[in-house]
Parts: C-alpha cells; sequence; structure tokens
C-alpha cells in the first residue's frame, strides 16, 4: 500500500481505489488511526503498520463520516475505542451502509479475514470545538455536515494538522450527498478555522493529495466555495473552468450532473 506521507509521526496512507486515504497518528503510548480502508490487503497493511511499530499502544479508531469507504476497516481493529459525531453512532441508515459494503466484497469475489460491522462509539463528538485530550495531545472537533449528515473535522494543533474526511479535496468536486446549504455553512466554517489556528500547515483529505502549506489550504477552500456558488446560482458559464481545476476533472462533470440533480437546501 503506498504511503503518501510520513513525518512527525503523522502517516498517510493511500488506497489504490479512489486515492482514498487513511492516517495514523502517533502519541507517547497511544496510536490514532482515522478511516482504515478499502481492500482487505490494504487494511492489513495498515493493522500490521501499527502493530509493528506501536505495539502495546492504546488504539483510537476516528471515523470522519459514515460513507461505507470510510467505515469498511472498522471490524480489523477490536480492541480500539471509537471517535465518532454521534449523528454518525446512531446513523438510521446503518444497515444500509453495511449492505453497501457487502454489495461491493461481491461484486468483486471480496473475502475479509474481520467482520463487518458498524462502529459502536466510546467517544461521541455533539457540538464545535468538542475537545478530547489524550495522554498530553488535545484533539478538537468540528461537525462538518454537507457531503453527509455526520461530518467532522478533527483539529490537532500539536501535530500542525487539520483532518477533513470527504472535504477539500484537489481531485474532487464537492459532493454535495446531503444538503447545499450545509455544505456551504461547513466550508464557511473551514475558512474560519484556518483563520483561528495559525499553526495548521497540513490538511489530510479522506481522497487525494495533502495540502502541506496554508495557501494551499485557502486554494482548496476558495474552489470549492467557487463551485458550490455556480451550483447555487444554476449557472454553468464557468463551470468549466472551475471543475478543471480538479485532477480527475474528467469524470467530475458526472459527478456535477448528480449534484444538479439532487440538490438538496
Amino acid at each position: 500500500m503506498k504511503i503518501q506521507y510520513r513525518n512527525d509521526g503523522i502517516t498517510v496512507f493511500e488506497s489504490a481505489l479512489y486515492r482514498t486515504t487513511c492516517t495514523v497518528i502517533s502519541l507517547a503510548q497511544s496510536v490514532l488511526i482515522v478511516d482504515p480502508n478499502w481492500l482487505p490487503d490494504e487494511i492489513d497493511f495498515i493493522a500490521d503498520y501499527v502493530q509493528q511499530h506501536y505495539s502495546g499502544y492504546a488504539q483510537y479508531l476516528i471515523f470522519t463520516h459514515s460513507d461505507y469507504d470510510h467505515i469498511i476497516g472498522y471490524g480489523k481493529f477490536p480492541n480500539a475505542k471509537v471517535i465518532a459525531s454521534e449523528k454518525l453512532t446512531s446513523n438510521p441508515r446503518k444497515q444500509e451502509i453495511l449492505k453497501q459494503i457487502e454489495d461491493f466484497d461481491n461484486e468483486y469475489y471480496i473475502t475479509r479475514n474481520y467482520p463487518l460491522a458498524y462502529p459502536a462509539g466510546n467517544y461521541s463528538i455533539l457540538t464545535d470545538v468538542q475537545t478530547l485530550t489524550i495522554e498530553n495531545t488535545q484533539l478538537i472537533f468540528y461537525l462538518a455536515p454537507g457531503h453527509v449528515t455526520d461530518g467532522l473535522f478533527i483539529i490537532i494543533p500539536s501535530k500542525n494538522c487539520w483532518i477533513a474526511g470527504d472535504y477539500l479535496s484537489n481531485i474532487e468536486i464537492p459532493f454535495v450527498d446531503d444538503n447545499l446549504k450545509d455544505y456551504i455553512l461547513t466550508l464557511t466554517k473551514a475558512q474560519s478555522i484556518l483563520d483561528q489556528y495559525k499553526e495548521i500547515t497540513i490538511l489530510i483529505t479522506g481522497h487525494g493529495d495533502l495540502a502541506l502549506s496554508r495557501s494551499e489550504i485557502h486554494t482548496r477552500i476558495h474552489n470549492d466555495i467557487a463551485y458550490l456558488q455556480c451550483l447555487v446560482s444554476q449557472n454553468d458559464e464557468n463551470i468549466t473552468e472551475i471543475i478543471n481545476r480538479y485532477s480527475f476533472h474528467f469524470i467530475m462533470f458526472d459527478a456535477h450532473e448528480k449534484n444538479k440533480t439532487s440538490r438538496r437546501f
């Protein structure tokens, strides 16, 4: 499995599918594992990496949201404590999401060496700026609805990093699977977060490349807002230029059409 980034206790793995990321962050005697995914060999690689480098450490699984590709590795880490939004752990679509995993595995004849299950939370995030201290490291959480209803931003000031889930990608336009108004508000919140936390220099998104400078993070926020403004105005005059800013722009036009037909305010 590709390791996209490794520095200062942060390791970012990248799946062969949709360039989906999983982040592992080491503390003194604890390890944070964010969205372990996709294929069985890839999840085994992540688990083996954690065992090899952090054997005996307390494990914490963090889920940025409930899309099935992001929770698919939950069962591989049975001893981990789970951190997720309250909306994720109480999601009424749990069985539907598990069915999506089963359908994916059946379509490609995939078998897994761990049970498929929906995450049960040990720590539920209910509000913006909710904090959790693990050892001496502070994690700051913000609710991030819009893509889906149960998204989270995670800020770790001591690591200078921001884990954004399926927001602020350089390869995908915003996928508005839940609510357009909420998505716009989440991007407004994103700009406020960047302004408030001057130490943030690393943005880890759920698909694609990390942003490794504040200027690049700002550019991503700007691009996503510009795209959503076109969606709101229903004006496609500048849409080609905007979508071409994303690496996989040639398939993003189909995603744009889906956003237009499923637009929710």
